[in-house]
Formats: C-alpha cells, structure tokens, sequence
C-alpha cells in the first residue's frame, strides 16, 4: 500500500500554528513511508473563506518547508462530486430530506436544556410519508439532508496514537445534516463531515493524522463511509496544543498564526523543530532536528496522547541555536528587513562589508530576529543618552584623562584593525597609569551609553568606521 495522507486548512483565519503541527506530522509521515502529502484547501464556507487566507497558508507552508505532492485542490471546484454522494446516501436509504424549521429546532434545544439534556436532534422528520413531506414543501420549508445515525451503534477504530477508541450511536447527537437548507429537488451546499470524506475517498487517502478535537468527526465519519459502501482509512488523532491554562492553544492566548511567529523573529526551522517536540519525541531523544533529519526516524508509534504546553523559554532556546549556527552570510538578509522597518539607514549593497561584521558581532546575543533592532541601535544612531550606570562609569577618576587620550588618537587614524585597537587599549591604560578596567568601562560608556553590550574592540571597529566613535566621545567628555 501507498501511503497517501493530506493536510486540509480552510482559508477562514491565516495558518494557525496548531494545523501547522498536523502538517509537519503528516509531512513526516508521508516522507518516512515515502508515500504522497497533499494539500487541500477546504473552502465551502463561502461566507468566512477568503482569497488572502489562502495565499497565507500557501506562503506559510512553503515557508516551514512542508512542500506538498499534489494541490493545492480546492472543494469549491468539487462540488458536483459532492453532491453526487449525497444523492447516493438518498438514493440508498442512507439519508433523507427534513424540513424541520428554525423555530422548532429552537423549541426542542430548549425543553432539552431545562430537563438537563445534551442538545441532540429527535429524528423526527426520518420517515416522513410522501403526504407529510408535500405538506412541508406546501408551508414553503426548505429541507436540509440529514445522514441516519443509529442510536444502538458502537462506532470503534484502532486509532494508531489513541489505540482502540469507542463512540456511542446516541452521544453523536442524532442524525447529522450533510447538506445545506434548499429547495426540494436540489441538495443544497455539503457540510464539513460529507466533504471530507468524499474529498478522502477521491484522493484515496490512507491515512487520515489530525487533532483529537476531530475524535467525534472521525465517528460520525466512519458511518459515512460504510454508507457509500468504501473501507475506512486508518485513523490518527494526535494531541492538542495547550496553553499555560492546559486549554486548547488559541488566539486569545496572543500569538498563534505562523505569520506571527515569523514577524517575531523565529526562523522557520526552528519553529519546525519546536512544532516536532510538540507532541513527539525522538527515538535518541535529541532535541535540535530539521525535517529531513527526523523523517527517517518518524512514527507515530511516538507521538504522546497527552498534549503539549506551549513553552516560549524552550522556543526561544531553539531558535537560539538555529540562529548562531547562521554564518554572517546566511543570518544578515535576515536581519536586513528588521533594521529596515525599524527605519535605520543603511545601503543593503553599499554597507554589506560593514553589515557583515555587525552581523558577526550580534548574532551569538540574538534568541530572535528582531531582537537584533535594540541590540544594534546604538550602530545607527548618531548620538547615544547614557543610562545612570554608565553616567557613573564615565564620571569615575581617571575616565576623562582616559577618554580624552583615546580620542587624540582616534582623529589621527580614520580606520583601525582589531590588533591596533587592542594596542590602543593598552598604550592608554598604561599613559593614564589607571587599570585597564577603567579604560574599558569609560569607553563602553561613551560608545553605547551603557555598561553591557557586545564585544567592545568589535563595536569600536564598527563605530569608527561610520565615523561614529569620535563624536559619541567628544558628547560623553562635554
């Protein structure tokens, strides 16, 4: 057998990076098995789908890495396939035409309320005569087509996360609408469970991986395949993302769409690899993987049943990694567009040589891409404030005579080399007769108006080179 499996987003939102997860597991899995990932845009909800959604989850996908095989298909184009098979469901006894109103639906969630009851359809238009059904037609009811569900029915699946899982016919909450209120002799607009399964079945789908919020779709599911007479695919219910309140992750929690976390300054490995540890754990138990390293080792054998917490401190950690393994080549067109928006002026071409070493210099500082805006401010600006530590530093005996003697030396020489800036350090430190710790502090003060910051040879390097380090000198002496 072929593996074939699909990842299906609807275009209602940007891509939230719970299906994100599914798509890696499904990527995963298909690559491991060397079978087929397809992508299906599930866009039948005509009122909430939307162009822009749609090319945000094709952009993120390509962004993660999660190339597909076949698609992106949309089910907007698949209509008429869809109402095939309910036509089929009618023609066989499967499903029928019910013309219960608004109000009567109404009427009944409400008894079922008071007494206590969980909300669930009553049957009541199942075996309609054809008098009874002319009446309701008469009155100006349009029908929708609701699928049988017998209530005695024990749906069971050997699901490959959950093991064996058993639903109940009578908690799927009575016979379940496939097709949209319409006129008589039409069939309406198919819902979601009718959809995805004609969609699974034309597709020949072999395996269906998603979260356990479908654990009932996948019951009511089951039913409608055995109603048009196709065996059921294998099922795969894989754990939910949580938040810190072991609820299931979602926008109130704040950031949750890929587009977000790209924003951010997460590197799309890194969130792969993240996403990974969100419900799977290697074989080796190592933690810092891309897609094509884990492929190989991927089962499902070892995705956890309990969900996974979203921790933004291990995030941040990966992403770390990721980043200092970037060489400056590779990391610095990253950074370029954070520097850009932050309104820092800078020639991409011109400045590269430059750039390259400031990239050099902040990386190994940097959890994410735009922390690299207040880390190298300082490098952009024309003249810096200094904080309350570093007004100390410079006020401290000896600082002045310090910096008073680096900057002779500096307007003499335009450029310096990092063995001659050394030099430097020591010829002061030894003039002033001061430790070379004051020659240190007093200059970091000067330069970047705090204490902390990157490597101090480096910055002064920098910093001369844009014609920057005199005059922030000549500021701090008054």
């Amino acid at each position: 057998m072929t593996v074939r499996v699909r990842i299906a987003p609807s275009p209602t939102g940007n891509l939230h990076i719970g299906t994100a997860r599914t798509a890696v597991f499904n990527w995963l899995f298909a690559r491991h098995h060397g079978g087929t990932f397809i992508l299906r845009v599930e866009d039948t909800d005509t009122e909430r789908s939307k162009p822009e959604y749609t090319q945000n989850i094709l952009d993120g996908m390509q962004w993660l890495g999660l190339n597909w095989d076949e698609g992106p298909l949309f089910q907007s184009q698949r209509l008429d396939l869809y109402r095939q098979s309910i036509q089929t469901l009618l023609d066989n006894g499967s499903a029928y035409r019910c013309y219960t109103s608004t109000e009567e639906l109404d009427t009944l969630r409400a008894a079922q309320e008071a007494n206590h009851q969980a909300p669930r359809y009553d049957n009541r238009h199942r075996d309609l005569t054809p008098e009874q059904e002319a009446a309701f037609i008469a009155e100006g009811r349009r029908p929708v087509i609701r699928f049988k569900i017998d209530d005695d029915r024990e749906i069971t699946w050997l699901d490959l996360v959950r093991d064996e899982v058993t639903w109940k016919g009578s908690d799927l909450g009575g016979d379940m609408v496939i097709s949209r209120a319409a006129d008589e002799h039409d069939l309406g607009q198919p819902l979601y469970n009718l959809a995805v399964v004609v969609d699974d079945i034309d597709m020949q789908i072999t395996h269906i991986i998603r979260g356990e919020d479908h654990i009932a779709n996948t019951a009511k599911q089951i039913l409608l395949y055995e109603g048009l007479g196709v065996a059921v695919p294998t099922f795969a219910h894989t754990p939910l993302i949580l938040s810190d309140e072991g609820k299931k992750l979602s926008k109130r929690d704040g950031v949750t769409s890929i587009d977000d976390f790209k924003q951010m300054g997460y590197i799309a490995p890194a969130l792969v690899n993240y996403m990974m540890l969100l419900g799977w754990s290697s074989p080796d138990a190592e933690e810092l993987f891309t897609l094509d390293v884990a492929a190989p080792q991927f089962d499902l054998d070892r995705v956890h049943k309990a969900g996974g917490k979203f921790d933004w401190d291990k995030l941040n950690w990966i992403n770390s990694q990721y980043i200092h393994a970037m060489p400056a080549e590779q990391l610095l067109p990253e950074l370029i567009p954070y520097w850009q928006a932050a309104g820092f002026k800078l020639d991409p071409d011109a400045d590269r040589s430059w750039l390259l070493q400031l990239t050099s210099l902040i990386g190994a500082s940097l959890a994410r891409l735009d922390e690299c805006v207040e880390i190298s401010r300082v490098f952009f600006t024309d003249t810096v404030m200094l904080d309350e530590e570093a007004a100390t530093k410079i006020a401290q005996p000896g600082a002045k005579e310090v910096l008073t003697s680096l900057l002779t030396a500096m307007q003499a020489k335009s450029d310096f080399t990092e063995i001659e800036a050394q030099e430097l350090i020591k010829q002061v430190t030894k003039e002033q007769n001061v430790k070379k710790g004051v020659v240190m502090q007093s200059l970091r003060a000067a330069l970047t108006g705090e204490v902390h910051g990157p490597d101090l040879i480096q910055s002064l390097l920098l910093l001369h080179q844009h014609h920057l380090a005199v005059p922030r000198i000549q500021q701090a002496l008054g």
